[in-house]
């Protein structure tokens, strides 16, 4: 059985501001992420900032917290 992940609305672009603030992604930050990931329904925007968060971890701008 498939786990169940739903993402919050508005998530992704709350994700995006604390790791552009902070510089990190917590946990709950990652989660949030699975599950964008998994989502087949995000909305154009939503894509680009997750892009976006991506491509400032691997860039090394954005730290993944243990």
């Amino acid at each position: 059985m498939k786990p169940q992940v739903q993402l919050l609305p508005g998530a992704i672009s709350e994700i995006l501001a604390s790791a552009s603030e902070t510089g990190v992604l917590s946990l709950s930050d990652r989660y949030g992420l699975m599950a964008a990931v998994m989502d087949e329904a995000l909305s154009e925007e939503e894509q680009r900032s997750l892009n976006r968060i991506l491509h400032s971890v691997r860039r090394g701008r954005v730290q993944i917290s243990a």
